[in-house]
């Protein structure tokens, strides 16, 4: 008896854990993250600068940090992605105040950094697929996974002068780059995996070999 109610407990635990884990009865979007592409993680990067950096945050990201791991050049991060009064080693945060972002969206924009742990890739995914058009809200934009959502929909042109699949293209590296902001260890670990995969797979053949050599004689 007391071996089942131990069993039954053990499978609500990680149900639970399922289900938080995987946003509750959200029907989110399926997408492709791979850190090992690094074109799409600069895409990505240039996107973030360019339509999000003005409100959103990265403030645990470093300019050069990220110059580094995505292969990014000096001139290149001077010149698409420091203000003139930026250095590489400042962090990725933005320069309007609080009650600034209060006064103008009713609310200050989070902080970027570990959205795509606390919620999931495919959340951040689905959320910039998901606004449309509403002209009763202050911005004009609703969003269909984030009711109510203060945010305008910034890459509005960018799926205006887009087909769908280059849209999800641009949103698919977007999150790639937040994944990436999200665990910058992630990227060396996998790095690193690669090697060691191989490694396993070269000593594994000669283990195979020294073996067959040494109980030749034996068979």
């Amino acid at each position: 008896m007391k071996t089942r109610l131990v069993f039954a407990f053990l499978l609500l635990a990680f149900a639970g854990g399922s289900y938080a884990a995987g946003g509750g009865d959200e029907n989110l979007d399926s997408v492709h993250i791979n850190l090992s592409d690094r074109a799409s993680l600069q895409k990505g990067a240039a996107t973030f600068a360019s339509y999000c950096l003005s409100c959103h945050g990265i403030k645990y990201m470093r300019y050069n940090r990220m110059a580094e791991d995505l292969g990014i050049s000096d001139d290149v991060l001077r010149s698409n992605f420091l203000q003139p009064s930026q250095k590489p080693g400042d962090v990725m945060d933005v320069n309007m105040s609080e009650e600034d972002a209060k006064r103008w969206f009713g609310t200050a924009p989070p902080d970027l950094s570990l959205i795509a742990r606390s919620r999931s890739p495919e959340w951040v995914y689905t959320f910039l697929r998901s606004f449309r058009v509403d002209e009763s809200s202050n911005t004009g934009w609703d969003n269909d996974l984030f009711a109510d959502v203060a945010m305008p929909h910034v890459l509005y042109r960018v799926q205006e002068n887009s087909t769908r699949e280059e849209y999800d293209r641009v949103v698919r590296d977007l999150t790639n780059f937040l994944v990436y902001v999200a665990e910058p260890a992630k990227l060396v670990r996998y790095n690193i995996g690669i090697w060691v995969l191989i490694f396993t797979a070269v000593f594994t053949i000669i283990a195979y070999y020294l073996k067959k050599e040494y109980w030749k004689d034996i068979h």
